[in-house]
């Protein structure tokens, strides 16, 4: 009766899991949250000022849609700005958040049967996306021991005469690892002259808590071939209000519009407007998140490593930990089900990011330090309480 692609379709179990918590609550527990990939800042006054002012100014209608053109043209220069090279207006698509940009490149690049080689573990997404269309996944592993970064030689394995797409995050989904420059430049080198199109994840671009963030599509040869992703949810924590945006090749950005005209029609304009505020706007509650989101990184890590069984590396951006407990006689998947309806600990295991988290779990560390310590507190008493600490 329904479509067969529809039992290739994955999900995102963070959203399964907040759902599980929340009726936990509903049943008088207490929980508390690191599940969700959410800042649990509000959002910066002016920019909520900037969207009322809009929908008093009348944006309440359709728009164009590829987006506002002074909102492109501001994005275009955004990203000139931090990335270090020429865009313009006719660069950039806008959509209700980032999301539609890992689907709509992949629908306008990628046939059936043609490989996509994606990180793992990583934003659950990317595989979700590429099975859909009938593609081939071809996972590239990141390992702990190589602080989850990108293996270039390994990655120059998996490519073939197939490969037709090559997804890349940084700072990443789950484990808060990063590209550094010379990799990048590696990579660069390995792809430039192919046949295919490179996805740059930089959702994350913002949170980086040392050095500076490096783009591929900053290396000769690449701008054409990268697909920049960016968005405000998480850097604005704007994570209800939709608004995410790509940076592509013109021919590309045309094909990715009909996309949208075929699907969303525009993105709210009043939702553009304030979008467009953010970037151009003060930018120290967004400098003061991240130190905060520092704070709680060392808070969570250095809990999570005084934790008989859990090993963690301290992450280099995002606001996620990803820690080893393969020490501990339970599968990372059990015990975030345990931890969840036992200890009252919200988390996820790393089994929903791909097979290579396999013996991890994901802690968002978008709470408050109380609630962190609470957390870490629970979590070690759950496990002497079971008998799983080593």
């Amino acid at each position: 009766m329904y479509a067969t692609r529809m039992e290739r379709l994955g999900t995102e179990t963070a959203f399964e899991v907040l759902a599980r918590a929340k009726q936990l609550e509903k049943e008088g527990r207490n929980i508390v949250h690191l599940e969700i990939g959410e800042p649990d800042f509000d959002t910066p006054k002016f920019i909520c000022d900037a969207a009322v002012d809009a929908l008093r100014s009348g944006y309440t209608h359709y728009g164009p849609s590829a987006g506002l053109p002074e909102v492109r043209a501001g994005i275009a220069e955004y990203i000139s700005r931090t990335r270090g090279m020429e865009f313009d207006a006719e660069n950039v698509v806008v959509t209700p958040g980032a999301k539609p940009i890992i689907f709509f490149s992949l629908m306008a690049c990628v046939n059936e049967g043609d490989e996509v080689i994606f990180p793992d573990p990583a934003f659950p997404i990317y595989e979700s996306m590429v099975n859909f269309l009938g593609a081939k996944p071809v996972p590239l592993r990141l390992r702990e021991e190589n602080a989850f970064g990108v293996d270039v030689e390994e990655l120059a394995s998996l490519i073939t005469d197939k490969t037709r797409f090559l997804i890349l995050n940084s700072p990443a989904n789950p484990t808060g690892g990063t590209i550094g420059k010379k990799d990048l430049e590696a990579i660069a080198d390995l792809v430039r002259d192919r046949d295919l199109f490179v996805l740059s994840d930089e959702i994350y671009s913002r949170i980086l808590y040392d050095g500076e963030h490096h783009s591929i599509s900053t290396f000769p040869g690449m701008k054409d071939k990268t697909i920049i992703l960016d968005g405000h949810s998480k850097t604005y924590a704007m994570t209800g209000w939709r608004l995410g945006y790509g940076v592509m090749n013109r021919e590309l950005s045309a094909h990715v519009t009909r996309l949208m005209t075929n699907s969303n029609s525009c993105t709210n304009l009043f939702v553009q407007r304030a979008g467009l505020a953010a970037l151009e706007g003060p930018q120290d509650e967004v400098t003061a998140m991240v130190a905060e989101f520092r704070r709680r990184r060392d808070v969570i890590v250095d809990g999570l490593n005084a934790i008989p069984g859990f090993s963690c590396l301290r992450p280099e951006g995002a606001f996620y930990a990803f820690p080893n407990v393969k020490a501990l006689p339970i599968s990372s998947r059990e015990l975030a089900r345990d931890l969840l309806d036992e200890a009252g600990v919200a988390a996820l295991s790393g089994t929903a990011f791909g097979a290579a988290g396999d013996g991890y779990l994901r802690f968002s560390y978008a709470n408050s330090v109380e609630n962190i310590e609470t957390a870490l507190s629970r979590i070690h008493q759950h496990l002497v309480e079971k008998s799983l600490a080593p």
